[in-house]
């Protein structure tokens, strides 16, 4: 029998804090101001994920 292989190629939605740092190559402070102003956080329990959308569109809106 053959084994089926779904092969879906996805964008990340969201990231948590420690991707958004590598993503950055800042501090956890910085990711964390930058989501913030980015109005991107996204709770789920007690897990907290960043809206990658919503980053790169404000880094568009403040880059010169």
């Amino acid at each position: 029998m053959r084994k089926t292989v779904n092969e879906v190629e996805t964008k990340k939605m969201m990231a948590d804090t420690n991707e958004l740092q590598a993503m950055f190559g800042c501090g956890r402070a910085s990711a964390v101001r930058i989501g913030t102003e980015a109005n991107a956080k996204v709770k789920i329990g007690r897990r907290v994920f960043w809206n990658l959308k919503k980053i790169s569109e404000y880094i568009d809106d403040i880059s010169e």
